[in-house]
């Protein structure tokens, strides 16, 4: 489904389906990311040829209300964003052109299209090429944080989920104020991430 919404994905998913089920295709100024390809038909035997069917079990693509694809690759912990702004994924091998441009435009679409280099060759991800993003985790406890403020939970009783009940009876009235003080953050940024600050994520604004 298109949606011009708020949201930041230019295709909207189910939203029943878990996480790692879960394709979701954001729009190219929130990704970065994103690689403009054009697609060329090509004989099967080239080697600089794709072959979108080999990509099956990780390619997810839709058109537009412009008429053009929009696809992603996915295992569902990483992914690959294409926009098609020539040609068609999905009528058999295809030669891509890379829509690269200056210096600062560019360099966030090298490691993507580094991994879809690999991908085309190994097919699989190649961990290498994902490195730990060391913010997950801090966007984990705030999705946690959020989900538990949606259910009425106090912050004495969200920092004792989150750090344990004996560390929350020790430390939640020392004089530093220093656990209380960290999940009121926490709080503060879990309601900005809810507000719509989860879609600069990607950005590097989170």
């Amino acid at each position: 489904m298109t949606t011009s919404l708020p949201g930041g994905f230019t295709f909207a998913e189910d939203p029943a389906k878990a996480a790692p089920d879960a394709r979701l295709i954001w729009r190219a100024d929130l990704d970065p990311g994103t690689l403009a390809v054009t697609a060329v038909p090509a004989e099967a035997r080239d080697p600089d040829a794709i072959d979108p069917a080999t990509l099956a079990p990780w390619l997810t693509l839709v058109t537009g209300t412009d008429g053009r694809e929009h696809a992603v690759l996915s295992d569902g912990l990483r992914h690959i964003r294409l926009d098609v702004v020539s040609g068609t994924l999905g009528d058999g091998p295809v030669i891509l052109g890379y829509c690269l441009s200056g210096t600062v435009s560019a360099a966030p679409k090298i490691l993507p299209l580094r991994r879809l280099i690999a991908l085309a060759g190994e097919r699989r991800f190649l961990s290498s090429l994902f490195p730990a993003d060391p913010r997950v985790a801090r966007w984990i406890e705030a999705l946690r944080v959020h989900d538990a403020l949606t259910e009425g939970a106090s912050q004495r009783e969200i920092a004792q989920v989150l750090y344990g009940a004996e560390r929350v009876a020790s430390d939640w009235h020392d004089g530093s104020d220093f656990l209380r003080s960290r999940v009121r953050r926490l709080a503060a940024e879990a309601r900005r991430l809810a507000k719509g600050g989860y879609r600069f994520l990607m950005r590097g604004e989170g």
